[in-house]
């Protein structure tokens, strides 16, 4: 597959840069994947759509402080550091700038000195890892001294911290926010949990590289980062009988797919701790996911890719076209969209 064949002019002024205020007052898409139709509706009717014998899957992680200023030591110049993943105690995989500065064996001095980093190795994708250590507990340092990183297509500060969090979210350990839970406020959470019997949680830590554009021709030759996930035992259980009775699971959002979709094998959905470097792409047969509210993505994207592939890529690059002329938000604060 050409990545060519993915893309789409996005206006620039269609980026949202801020969340709906109310969250749950943002527009909603409706595609039906059986026929193509398209409706259009507001965020509360997705209840609506709801069955009693779904089950809606959330992602509950939370976006971390990840985004770090130091400086180099020796020389002191400014250094900018993305956190990626945890790898081992404190041992992070992390994006670094400027990189060519920092090689294996350089220093990293945070705040007044009360973290440090050493860099031990280079990442095939051209990251570093990065072995921290400080006065007292290191994630507690990282947390006052960090910062919450944000989409670089979103160039205005956040009001508060927690516009770029879902009001679930539980789990600390991601650097972007799962964004189809944005628009979620407490009363459309429980609207949802008086529509359906069962509402459950998974945890995916979503890395920065998962927004990125692909950057390669075929899509093929693209290579996914991989990100760590937790299925528990009850969720995995509920959701393992809805697949048996051919009742529906609907994700929220296109990291709690990834996640079912790599911890289901022969039927069932597995529980427990993995990673996952799924890349999900046209031609795909989902296993366990069939309906999925997600957001409006990036051109040549693997969000993108993967709403091609649960809607088909005609459908979706329509509804998409369709969703341009009738000027939805789009992005990490715009839309959303969801896909029966």
């Amino acid at each position: 597959m050409n990545i060519a064949d993915f893309d789409y002019h996005l206006p620039a002024d269609l980026i949202a840069q801020e969340p709906a205020r109310p969250r749950d007052s943002s527009r909603l898409l409706v595609l039906h994947r059986e026929t193509g139709e398209v409706e259009h509706r507001g965020f509360r009717d997705m209840v609506c759509y709801l069955a009693p014998d779904d089950v809606v899957a959330l992602n509950d992680t939370r976006v971390i402080r990840a985004r770090l200023l130091g400086r180099r030591e020796p020389g002191g110049g400014r250094t900018a550091v993305l956190l990626l993943a945890e790898r081992d105690g404190n041992v992070w995989e992390a994006l670094v700038t400027p990189g060519r500065r920092l090689p294996p064996g350089r220093q990293i001095a945070f705040g007044e000195g009360e973290l440090r980093a050493e860099v031990l190795a280079r990442t095939p994708a051209g990251g570093r890892l990065l072995r921290f250590s400080g006065r007292g507990e290191v994630r507690s340092q990282l947390e006052r001294l960090g910062e919450v990183p944000l989409p670089p297509y979103i160039h205005r500060p956040l009001d508060e911290e927690a516009d770029y969090q879902t009001v679930y979210a539980r789990t600390p350990g991601a650097s972007a926010a799962p964004t189809a839970g944005l628009h979620f406020t407490p009363e459309m959470l429980a609207a949802v949990r008086g529509r359906v019997r069962t509402v459950v949680s998974l945890t995916l830590h979503i890395g920065v590289s998962t927004f990125r554009p692909i950057h390669v021709e075929r899509v093929e030759d693209h290579e996914m980062h991989a990100e760590s996930y937790a299925i528990p035992e009850t969720t995995a259980r509920l959701a393992t009988d809805a697949m048996v009775r051919g009742h529906r699971i609907v994700a929220v959002g296109t990291s709690t797919a990834r996640a079912l979709e790599a911890a289901t094998e022969e039927g069932r959905v597995r529980p427990g701790v993995d990673e996952t470097d799924l890349f999900i792409t046209p031609g795909y047969q989902f296993r366990a996911v069939r309906a999925l509210l997600t957001n409006f993505h990036m051109p040549r994207s693997t969000l993108l890719l993967l709403v091609c592939a649960f809607a088909g890529k005609e459908a979706t690059l329509c509804a998409y076209r369709e969703a341009i002329q009738q000027r939805y938000r789009f992005l990490s604060f715009g839309d959303a969209m969801l896909i029966v």
